[in-house]
């Protein structure tokens, strides 16, 4: 298993993270662990969403809600 130390890290980052670990009784390298993966895994999500082709239903998706709130007030009264 590899090895990372990550130098200079903000004072208020730190605590951050050490507030963090305690309160959900966890370890520093844990909650480390978990906010690198879950970063990497959204990068990755947005990566593969850009890489898909638009898809134009033929219809303006504001125009469309502006219509069907327009419908709800007015049977809400």
């Amino acid at each position: 298993m590899a090895n990372l130390q990550i130098r200079n890290i903000p004072d208020t980052l730190y605590e951050r993270l050490r507030r963090h670990a305690r309160e959900n009784n966890s370890t520093m390298r844990a909650v480390a662990l978990t906010a690198i993966e879950r970063e990497l895994a959204r990068w990755e999500w947005q990566k593969r969403l850009a890489q898909r082709p638009e898809t134009d239903l033929g219809v303006d998706a504001a125009a469309l809600l502006k219509k069907e709130r327009s419908r709800r007030d007015n049977e809400i009264g």
